[in-house]
Order: structure tokens, then C-alpha cells, then sequence
């Protein structure tokens, strides 16, 4: 007869280390070397719709281990549907918005940005969170640049013998565009970033999932003079919010 008491104890302890990882701190730990899936993995599960991606994501997160490769294949697996989306999809003629479609029980947001023809963001960063964008209508162009005074260590570049940026201007180090159903990802260690519909004829859409949720972020100017920008909300759940509510 084989002795299971082994194997079992083993699994037990594996599962009381997982419970006892601070979820929020393992997730901006893995910003560090976090870089994104290209598509979908092979077995990863279906999403055949957003209620479908919604509950899954729940399901990633009730883990203090969360799975970032599986959060990524998540976001790559849904297929735009405007069906679906279009009860958060809010517009303002003078800036793009930011509607929260999931709280993720504060364990992350997932919001839908509606972006009107020309409208774009400051160079922002992430607040040491990670970022997944996809597009679920028109096109958006992403434009990507060094984190100023950044160590080399922490963003995996070499620039000043110091491990700073020597530099008094802003650094582009790439431009993105995005089309319906691709997602782009970054963290505060790959870069800055300024998101912007292109187009002065149509309007873009794109779902966004930031986890861990923040409301304050950092904004750039050109001269890399950095101030803090409070993140609100234009509505939540389809529900214009209030001035105070945002």
C-alpha cells in the first residue's frame, strides 16, 4: 500500500504559503519582470463573452496568487462585442472617459475608455500597477517613454553610469498602434506612456484592466516636470457618477 500522507502534507503547505502571499505586494513585485503574452495560451480557458471575462477574472483573483500570464490570456481571449459593452460606452465631446465596468472586489478595475475623434492622455505612468488595453472599436496609437530617473536595474536599460536617465526632455522609445481586438500592456518598469485616437472622423473604444486599482498616478510634461493626477470615474456600471462620486 502507498503512504499518501507525504504528498499531502506537501500540498497542504504549498496551499497555506499561497494564502498567506499579500496579493497587492506579489502583484507590483511582478512588474519588475512582467512583460505580455502575444496571443492567447493553449490551455488557457474560453471567454465567449464580457460577463465571461468578468467572472473569470473573479476567479483569478480569489487567489493571492494571481496568475498574471492567465490574466493576460484572458484579456487576449475576449472578442470585441458591442452588444455588450456599448451600456458602459460614455462619451464627453471634450475629453475622453473612464467608465468602470468591474470593481474586482478591490482586488482590481476593469473600466471601458472612450476615446472621441482626437481625443488623448497625458504621459502617465502606472502607479506600479499593471495595465492591459484592448481595443474594442476604432484605433488607438500608444506612445511609449523612458522612465525619467529611473534606475537601469529597475527598467532593464542602461543610460548614465549613475543608473540614471541623463536627460531633461521626455524620451520616446516607441510608437504602438492598436487595432480592434489587440491588447497592449505596460508597467511603470517598461515605460511611461500618452494613449490617443488618431482619427478626427470616428470614435475609439478600449477596455482597460488595472490591477492592483489605483486612484492617483503620476503625469509628465516635457520638461519631465512631475505632478499627481487623481483617476475618477465619467460613470460606473452605466451610471453617469455624480461630481462627488467620481
Amino acid at each position: 500500500m502507498v503512504n499518501q500522507s507525504k504528498p499531502k502534507m506537501a500540498l497542504s503547505k504549498i496551499d497555506s504559503e499561497i494564502e498567506q502571499v499579500d496579493q497587492e505586494k506579489y502583484l507590483r513585485q511582478a512588474t519588475s519582470y512582467y512583460q505580455a503574452l502575444e496571443k492567447p495560451l493553449k490551455y488557457g480557458p474560453e471567454v465567449n463573452s464580457l460577463s465571461d471575462l468578468v467572472a473569470a477574472l473573479h476567479r483569478e483573483f480569489e487567489s493571492n496568487y494571481v496568475n498574471i500570464e492567465m490574466v493576460n490570456h484572458l484579456m487576449l481571449s475576449y472578442k470585441s462585442n458591442p452588444r455588450e459593452w456599448r451600456k458602459y460606452a460614455k462619451f464627453d465631446r471634450y475629453t475622453y472617459t473612464r467608465n468602470l465596468v468591474d470593481a474586482g472586489n478591490g482586488k482590481f478595475n476593469l473600466l471601458i475608455l472612450c476615446w472621441g475623434e482626437g481625443h488623448g492622455s497625458s504621459v502617465h505612468d502606472h502607479a506600479d500597477s499593471h495595465c492591459f488595453m484592448k481595443m474594442l472599436k476604432g484605433d488607438l496609437r500608444e506612445k511609449r517613454y523612458e522612465y525619467p530617473n529611473r534606475s537601469a536595474r529597475d527598467n532593464g536599460r542602461s543610460h548614465h553610469p549613475d543608473g540614471e536617465i541623463d536627460s531633461r526632455e521626455l524620451v520616446e522609445i516607441g510608437e504602438t498602434p492598436i487595432a480592434v481586438n489587440d491588447v497592449a500592456y505596460i508597467n511603470d518598469n517598461l515605460g511611461l506612456h500618452r494613449v490617443e485616437n488618431p482619427s478626427h472622423s470616428d470614435t475609439s473604444v478600449s477596455l482597460h484592466l488595472y490591477c492592483p486599482p489605483f486612484d492617483a498616478c503620476s503625469v509628465f510634461q516635457d520638461n519631465l516636470k512631475k505632478t499627481t493626477a487623481k483617476v475618477t470615474f465619467w460613470s460606473k456600471y452605466g451610471v453617469r457618477t455624480k461630481q462627488n462620486e467620481q
